[in-house]
């Protein structure tokens, strides 16, 4: 690997609803990678917490991290995360999650509208992609407001399922101040944005956000950026990770930022 610290901040195991492998083998192919750290960051649907077995799943998860980071001590960093899912569709699920543990990371995440299905679900040829979009940057921003996350994952997180939509010419123009809103509250709140390279391995070939959103978060006076895959198998551990520092050395980024205890620590990208 070309950099002397490669870590993954975004991975999900077989705790996760859509996750296969377990820790411990997530974990082998990191250290078989040479990998600095990963960051277990299984799913917390907020909305969705009190009606599924959510509660069950993240002390499932915590258990497994516990483990793997003594078994992979001076080997490996091993963090202990979690993937909070629509926090403020309902908060009182949002602080439950977060009493489990003292968790070392948590990203912020927006998976569907309120009373809606995962963007994954819709049929972008069927729904009115302008009204949807204005809701969902609307609702981020809800969310950055919040103060129960770290680092705001993926954010252009729809145009994931857009871009398979076959729907072409599509921009997020229109929504470039909502988008500097957002930004802006991370900066001003201290928080990180992620660079999600998860978009790499997909039809939309870009990470999310691409360079323009990241580059915009910069100028802002953004500090703290978090590099995750989003993977969900053990071979996708860290794929993209090093395009991902690229992009940020590209867009004026020295650093990036790994949580322990919830503390940000500054890595060089060299």
């Amino acid at each position: 690997m070309k950099y002397r610290f490669i870590s993954d901040s975004h991975i999900h195991s077989k705790h996760s609803f859509d996750g296969s492998d377990s820790v411990m083998m997530l974990c082998e192919r990191a250290a078989a990678l040479g990998l600095y750290s990963v960051t277990i960051t299984d799913h917390c649907e907020c909305n969705e917490y009190f009606s599924g077995n959510f509660r069950e799943s993240i002390k499932a998860s915590i258990k497994s991290i516990t483990n793997a980071r003594a078994y992979y001590s001076g080997n490996l960093n091993v963090y202990c995360g979690v993937e909070l899912g629509q926090p403020t569709q309902d908060i009182k699920a949002a602080r439950d999650a977060l009493s489990l543990c003292d968790f070392d990371f948590v990203l912020g995440s927006l998976h569907n509208l309120r009373n809606m299905q995962d963007f994954y679900f819709l049929n972008y040829n069927e729904e009115n992609i302008t009204s949807l979009i204005s809701r969902y940057f609307d609702e981020l921003y809800d969310l950055a407001v919040s103060d129960t996350f770290d680092s705001l994952a993926h954010i252009t997180y729809p145009l994931r399922y857009i871009a398979e939509s076959n729907i072409n010419g599509f921009t997020l123009e229109q929504w470039r101040d909502k988008i500097d809103m957002i930004l802006s509250t991370l900066v001003k709140n201290n928080k990180a944005l992620e660079i999600n390279t998860s978009g790499l391995r997909e039809k939309i070939g870009v990470t999310l956000p691409d360079y323009d959103i990241v580059l915009r978060f910069r100028e802002l006076g953004g500090r703290y950026i978090t590099l995750g895959s989003d993977a969900h198998r053990w071979g996708d551990i860290a794929s993209g990770i090093e395009d991902g520092m690229k992009l940020a050395l590209k867009c004026g980024f020295t650093h990036f930022t790994v949580f322990e205890r919830r503390t940000p620590h500054l890595l060089p990208i060299d």
